[in-house]
């Protein structure tokens, strides 16, 4: 099979869509198909291209047999509404104008957030008379107005009728979640054309190993009992909540839990000045860089129990962190904070975490306490949770997904809507 794939995010970047690109498609070219994807400069989510990279009209490289093809766009950071649009568009022309001269393939597959991806995939599909499908891992531009960065107006109308439109001229939509779906079906669009495939974890990379002594000593946690978030830090996260835990164990006198937030984003200056505000950064609290892709699991290792985190919103009771399965895969409870809905119903069904209140301070410290306090629920809830990784495996994810691409090619659409999670 020849897939042609439209991301905005790639490695070396390391957020949630380019490492769930990357790491099906190495099991797509590892199985004999071939994998063409288009996407920029890496430079998210600081704007500031890669070293190595150069934002230039076209370049080539292969990584672990995929074939990436990387177009100008006009770069941004991930902040601001109006300058992250103009790279989202700009993503579309350049991107569109390579897809279409690309070899024949296919299929062509994009991925959101953001939408625009979609846009360029669809575009191709049609130039080149291709079926495109269209993965839904955000539904965008719905979550950007959660978080507050848009607000109703004519050009979101635009937006959302852009949206829909993809979704009906799409051959499939392969949906992260059920939530997702049932969005989508309650808005007219085919519940048949809808297959399901969650996220997942590349267990050969993510698995059990004792704590980093070298990064450990380098961030003073070599004896620390470390809460870890590890991820973007943006709006959607509600990180200032972690802060507000932190400065909730300072009045307490807790000085035995450290939450690290380790990653970069929008929010991550604005926490750290919070931070050494309040007199918990570098005691109740730790913050480090965005790390190399390859140094993820050693990050992860520093960890006693891994933390994800989000808006206590509606719509982010729809979607499902990817860290929940990398946390699995290295052997970690989970202490999620988040609005009760998709991720929170995988943390109880595989009793893999606690489940905390989304932007309740006081629970998400008295919940790090518990953990600590607690040896024996911990053990148990890391046992469970490196149990549950096996049924979250990427390799079983990407052979789901070209099952979806077998189908739309054989002209079956997603197989009347499969749920690929059952």
């Amino acid at each position: 099979m020849r897939i042609l794939f439209f991301t905005e995010n790639f490695p070396p970047e390391t957020n949630a869509a380019a490492t769930r690109v990357f790491e099906r498609a190495c099991y797509w070219a590892k199985w004999g198909h071939e994998v063409t994807v288009i996407t920029c400069a890496p430079n998210f989510p600081e704007g500031r291209v890669y070293d190595g990279y150069r934002n230039v009209w076209y370049q080539t490289e292969e990584m672990s047999g995929i074939r990436v093809v990387r177009v100008k766009t006009y770069i941004a950071a991930n902040r601001g509404t109006l300058r992250r649009m103009a790279d989202f568009i700009s993503f579309f022309f350049t991107g569109s104008v390579a897809g279409i001269f690309q070899a024949r393939h296919d299929v062509v597959v994009a991925t959101s957030p953001q939408f625009f991806s979609a846009v360029a995939g669809w575009f191709t599909g049609l130039i080149r008379r291709t079926p495109f499908v269209f993965e839904l891992g955000d539904i965008w531009p719905k979550s950007i107005t959660a978080v507050g960065a848009m607000k109703k107006s004519t050009l979101l109308s635009l937006f959302e009728k852009l949206e829909l439109f993809l979704y009906r001229r799409s051959a499939a939509v392969i949906a992260l979640t059920r939530s997702f779906k049932r969005d989508l079906v309650s808005r007219n669009i085919d519940g048949d054309k809808i297959a399901i495939v969650i996220n997942g974890v590349d267990l050969p990379r993510y698995a059990p190993r004792d704590r980093d002594a070298e990064l450990a000593a380098e961030w003073d946690l070599t004896d620390r009992f470390v809460v870890g978030y590890v991820g973007t830090h943006g709006m959607a996260h509600a990180l200032s909540n972690v802060v507000g835990a932190a400065e909730v164990l300072k009045q307490r006198g807790e000085d035995r839990v450290v939450f690290m937030l380790a990653g970069a984003g929008a929010e991550r200056e604005m926490l750290i000045e919070r931070a050494t505000a309040s007199g918990v950064a570098g005691k109740q609290m730790r913050f480090l860089p965005m790390q190399p892709k390859e140094r993820m699991p050693a990050v992860w290792s520093l960890c006693n129990v891994a933390l994800v985190h989000l808006k206590d919103s509606p719509t982010f009771a729809e979607v499902i962190p990817s860290k929940i399965f990398e946390a699995m895969g290295m052997g970690l409870p989970v202490l999620i904070a988040a609005p009760e809905g998709e991720a929170t119903a995988i943390v109880h069904d595989d009793a893999a975490g606690l489940v905390v209140a989304a932007e309740d301070p006081e629970a998400l410290a008295d919940a790090a306490v518990r953990l600590l306090d607690d040896e024996a629920l911990r053990t148990s809830l890391a046992a469970n949770s490196h149990a549950a990784a096996n049924l979250h495996s990427r390799e079983t994810q990407a052979r789901q997904f070209i099952d979806v691409l077998d189908d739309v090619i054989a002209g079956r659409g997603a197989t009347a809507g499969r749920d690929h999670t059952a």
